[in-house]
C-alpha cells in the first residue's frame, strides 16, 4: 500500500499544494493547525464570555488499489489565503479523481483553489452568497483553462472533484462527478461517545440520474442501457473530458455551505473507491472508533484507507481525507 509522506503544513508554507510522493506502506501524510494561530491570552482567560476557537487539523492517504497507476490528486492547505489581503481565516481541501489519465486532475490540484481566490473570494468580511459565487467561478475558469490546455496538448483526460473550504466556522462544499463529502455530527456537543450521525454533504452526478439525463439529451448526448453517457462516461459532470463537453459533460458544482458547531466533529473526503466500499455511516463510525482509541488523525486515514483495500477490496485507486474539528 502506497501512502503519503510526513508532512507539517503551517503560515510558513501558505501555498502548499503537492501531490504525495510515493513511500512505503507505512506512511502518511498530515496537517496541523499551528497553536499559535489561535492564541488563548492571559487577559481573555479571566473573562466569563468569550469565544470558542477552533482548531483543524487534517490528514491524507492514498491506495492506487488494483489500478496500474494513480490517478488522484489532493490538497490540504490549513493556511489557503495565498497572500491575498484579508483577516479571515481561510482552509482548502480537495480530492480529484482522474479517469483517463491524471493530467486534468493535476491540473485543478494546481489552479482551482488560486482561481477560487481571484474570483472573489471573501476575506475580509464573510460573505455566504459572494463565497459561493467565487466557488462558482473558480470552477468554470479552471475547466476553461483546463480544456483550452488539454487541446492544446492533444490529451482529453477528466477528472471529479470533492472540494471544502473552511472560511473562520463556515463551511463551504463544492462537488462534482461521484467524489463525496460527509459529516460527522452529534446530537448535541457535550457527549463524545455518543454515535455520531453521518450526513452526506454533496450530491453524485451520474449520467443515469433523471437530472442529469435530461440535460445530457437536451445537449444531444445519449445514455446507453448501461447507463454511461455516450455508452462510455459514467460521471456527467468533470473537469475535462473535452471529448464530451459538446454533450452535457458541465463542471458546474453542487455548492453546500454550513456553520461548524460543537456538533461537527470531523469531514471525510473521499473518491468514489472509498465510497465503492463504505457507507457513510460505516465509514464514520469506523473513524470515530480508532479517535476513541487515540489514535492520530494520521494514523486513523491510513487505516480507513487500508481497510478499503485490503480488507473490504476496493479495486480503484482510493484516497481520503479527515478533517478533525477541536472545539476549544
Amino acid at each position: 500500500m502506497s501512502e503519503t509522506a510526513n508532512s507539517i503544513i503551517s503560515n510558513s508554507e501558505p501555498n502548499l499544494k503537492r501531490q504525495p510522493e510515493v513511500d512505503d506502506e507505512t506512511s502518511d501524510s498530515a496537517a496541523k493547525k499551528p497553536k499559535s494561530e489561535t492564541p488563548v491570552q492571559e487577559e481573555t482567560e479571566k473573562e466569563e464570555v468569550k469565544e470558542k476557537s477552533l482548531e483543524i487539523e487534517a490528514a491524507v492517504a492514498e491506495d492506487k488499489g488494483s489500478r496500474h497507476t494513480m490517478e488522484d490528486a489532493w490538497v490540504i492547505m490549513l493556511d489557503a489565503t495565498l497572500n491575498s489581503p484579508g483577516k479571515l481565516r481561510c482552509g482548502h481541501f480537495a480530492i480529484y479523481d482522474g479517469h483517463g489519465g491524471r493530467l486534468a486532475a493535476e491540473y485543478a490540484q494546481n489552479h482551482l483553489h488560486a482561481n477560487v481566490v481571484s474570483s472573489g473570494l471573501p476575506r475580509e468580511l464573510l460573505d455566504v452568497k459572494a463565497a459561493k459565487k467565487a466557488i462558482l467561478d473558480g470552477f468554470q475558469k479552471t475547466d476553461e483553462a483546463l480544456l483550452q490546455e488539454s487541446s492544446s496538448g492533444g490529451w482529453q483526460d477528466g477528472a471529479t472533484a470533492v472540494c471544502l473550504w473552511v472560511i473562520e466556522k463556515t463551511v463551504f462544499v463544492a462537488n462534482i462527478g461521484d467524489a463525496k463529502a460527509v459529516v460527522a455530527r452529534s446530537a448535541d456537543g457535550s457527549d463524545k461517545a455518543s454515535p455520531l450521525k453521518a450526513i452526506v454533504l454533496t450530491r453524485e452526478h451520474k449520467a443515469i440520474y433523471p437530472q442529469e439525463r435530461a440535460r445530457i439529451q437536451k445537449a444531444g448526448g445519449t445514455v446507453s442501457s448501461n447507463g454511461r453517457l455516450q455508452g462510455r462516461l459514467e460521471v456527467s459532470r468533470a473537469f475535462g473530458d473535452r471529448q464530451f463537453k459538446k454533450v452535457g459533460v458541465v463542471a458546474t458544482p453542487d455548492i453546500h455551505s454550513f456553520d461548524l458547531t460543537d456538533r461537527e466533529h470531523f469531514i471525510i473526503l473521499g473518491c468514489d473507491g472509498l465510497w465503492g466500499v463504505f457507507g457513510a455511516s460505516d465509514a464514520v463510525e469506523f473513524v470515530q472508533k480508532l479517535l476513541k482509541e487515540g489514535l492520530p488523525v494520521t494514523a486513523v486515514s491510513r487505516r480507513l484507507v487500508r481497510e478499503a483495500v485490503r480488507e473490504r477490496r476496493c479495486k480503484d485507486n482510493c484516497t481520503a481525507i479527515i478533517i478533525f474539528f477541536r472545539h476549544k
